[in-house]
């Protein structure tokens, strides 16, 4: 297919990573058209609406702005005329089972400072373990996030070579949990920066110190919200990639990847094959080869690596008697490393509720009727692997409003107005992600890292890969920066 002597280019899924791709593609002089099987864009960063409440979907928590700001004004446009934000500060309120409470403020001083004087650990301390995050965000960022691992050559380079040297301090060697609980005496600090690696679907007592990067990146580079909600990153983007000519095609599914020779020539849909010089596929790493390339050689040590965790997702309208709650709200429990080993053992048990419930509360007022909030309520869970989800969806809703009223000390079920459950089979369903794990395989593995699909496919030409199911992994910015790596790849 070729539009005006263009080259052209079709993404497979309008994830905010294929929508990140189209924008960059078509900034490199590529007719882009993008299909996507829903009726809506963003995968996982989408949204829904029930009974006068606008409820955000996905990811609750947005960092590096600036990501999308770059897309942005690469296409010659003013960020601020197509997306804009608030800085959070404090991020979040975390409330404990001894009744205390603990705020997460922005920048390491005042977080260290705030932290201390509540906790039994000393500034001095405090700063040291959010040094050492730094520490590993500078000697992996961009070696990690910024270039493909999969190329030769992207080895050679100064960056690669200053990570090898200093190996031994990016916490590789070491768990996250184990890390903390050598940084901290107050548990409720150890449970804090634990709780991160939940940030791509993993465990703190498997995964590598490696991932308090991601504290860094929150507390030291900030935390934002969209004005408008999560969903703005979403339409913001689509609009910006359609004013510089990106087509898109929604509720039309791709059958399947054309294959000649070893090369990727185009699509099917609807049983027809539309050729394209260049095919990039945001969808999900594992269901792109079962679903849309089925007869071409898996990479099962790739593919078949234990997946994350998923999620048992309330999304309610609220009665508001609780004069705006801080944005997030993080209520942990008791059995924190009991129910991480339930998680990951997929025995989907709740005794004590949860690991954590995040509530995010009303920041958009058209979001809900006056005086009223939208409660983003999240339990971890296993992926599914065949549970009975209608039995775990009573007893959770069950516990985590028993375990709300607790620590609130208040009785939220009769403030429910409206009510939307995800769990396991809608996230796989809605988002054609295997087995319903939000971010992909897990990061329990030390070198987790390096196992993440590529970018590119190293069996068909002109055949790339993009999205948090591949390199560099989950998340918003990863998303993005995916994008990035993989528009990078193709001249």
């Amino acid at each position: 297919m070729n539009t005006n002597n263009k080259k052209t280019c079709v993404i497979v899924g309008a994830g905010v990573s294929g929508i990140a791709a189209a924008i960059r593609m078509q900034n490199k002089g590529y007719a882009v058209t993008v299909y996507e099987a829903n009726s809506f864009p963003g995968g996982k960063l989408s949204s829904e609406s029930l009974n006068g409440y606008r409820f955000d979907l996905g990811p609750s928590v947005f960092t590096m702005p600036e990501y999308v700001d770059e897309l942005i004004t690469m296409s010659g446009k003013n960020p601020r005329d197509y997306f804009n934000y608030t800085q959070l500060d404090p991020v979040y309120k975390y409330f404990f089972e001894d009744g205390s409470t603990l705020d997460s403020y922005y920048g390491k001083e005042q977080f260290a400072k705030k932290l201390s004087e509540k906790t039994n650990d000393t500034e001095k301390d405090i700063l040291k373990h959010l040094e050492n995050t730094e520490v590993i965000y500078n000697l992996t960022a961009e070696v990690f996030l910024q270039n493909s691992l999969h190329k030769l050559k992207n080895f050679f380079t100064k960056a690669v070579l200053k990570g090898i040297l200093n190996f031994g301090k990016i916490g590789a060697f070491d768990t996250m949990n184990g890390a903390n609980k050598k940084a901290f005496k107050d548990n409720r600090l150890v449970q804090i920066f634990n709780r991160y690696a939940t940030y791509n679907g993993s465990s703190p007592y498997l995964s590598p110190a490696t991932l308090n990067v991601i504290a860094h990146v929150e507390i030291m580079k900030g935390a934002y919200y969209p004005v408008g909600g999560m969903y703005s990153i979403t339409t913001s983007l689509v609009k910006l990639a359609k004013d510089i000519g990106v087509k898109f095609i929604f509720s039309t599914k791709v059958e399947s990847i054309l294959i000649e020779n070893n090369k990727a020539v185009g699509i099917a849909v609807n049983n027809n094959n539309l050729l394209y010089d260049v095919v990039i596929s945001n969808m999900d790493i594992y269901n792109c080869y079962k679903k849309l390339m089925p007869n071409i050689k898996r990479p099962t040590k790739t593919l078949d690596q234990p997946k994350s965790s998923s999620g048992i997702i309330f999304y309610w309208g609220i009665k508001n008697e609780f004069k705006q709650l801080a944005l997030h709200n993080i209520l942990f429990s008791k059995n924190y490393e009991e129910e991480f080993d339930t998680i990951f053992s997929k025995k989907t048990i709740y005794h004590d509720p949860t690991i954590y419930v995040n509530i995010t509360s009303k920041h958009t007022p058209e979001d809900a009727p006056a005086g009223c909030e939208n409660w983003f309520a999240f339990i971890n869970v296993p992926n599914n692997s065949g549970q009975n989800w209608d039995k775990y969806i009573v007893e959770s809703r069950k516990n985590m409003i028993k375990k709300i009223n607790s620590l609130l000390n208040t009785d939220i079920e009769p403030l429910i107005e409206s009510e939307l459950v995800f769990d396991p089979r809608t996230i796989e369903s809605r988002t054609s992600s295997a087995f319903g794990a939000v971010y992909g395989n897990s990061s329990n593995n030390k070198f987790a890292a390096f196992l993440r699909h590529p970018n590119f496919s190293k069996q068909i030409s002109n055949l790339y890969f993009c999205g948090g199911s591949v390199h560099p992994g989950p998340s918003i910015p990863l998303c993005l920066l995916s994008a990035k790596i993989t528009t990078n790849l193709i001249k």
